[in-house]
């Protein structure tokens, strides 16, 4: 029973690092995720040592719902991240472009067209 409430701490406790690191997402602003993935990676370490601990047993209902709840909250996390990730592909993209037509002096590029050419 006492592994079974400590499991339930550290799943809660990812649960609201992963809440707060989606909050952080969502506001737009520019983070450093590096902290956030440390302490996921740390909280994963300590779910998955707690677990093996239970040596086969069956987890209460109150911690198969706080789980239940932390896979909610990571779906939720993987939607922003994806949306951010998506957005600096973009930017990255565009900067690429950039940077490839300053350099360039326009020896290989296509021949210029005016508009209502014939061509």
């Amino acid at each position: 029973m006492e592994m079974q409430r400590f499991i339930g701490r550290v799943v809660r406790r990812l649960e609201e690092i992963v809440e707060e690191e989606t909050a952080t997402l969502r506001k737009g602003a520019a983070a450093d995720l590096r902290p956030f993935n440390a302490r996921k990676g740390q909280g994963l370490l300590d779910l998955s040592r707690a677990l093996r601990q239970l040596d086969g047993r069956e987890l209460d209902p109150g911690t198969i719902e706080g789980l239940r709840a932390l896979r909610s909250a990571l779906e939720a996390n993987r939607a922003v991240l994806s949306v951010h990730l998506q957005a600096v592909r973009e930017i990255a993209g565009v900067v690429t472009e950039a940077i490839r037509e300053a350099e360039s002096d326009g020896t290989y590029a296509p021949p210029f067209e005016r508009k209502g050419s014939s061509r």
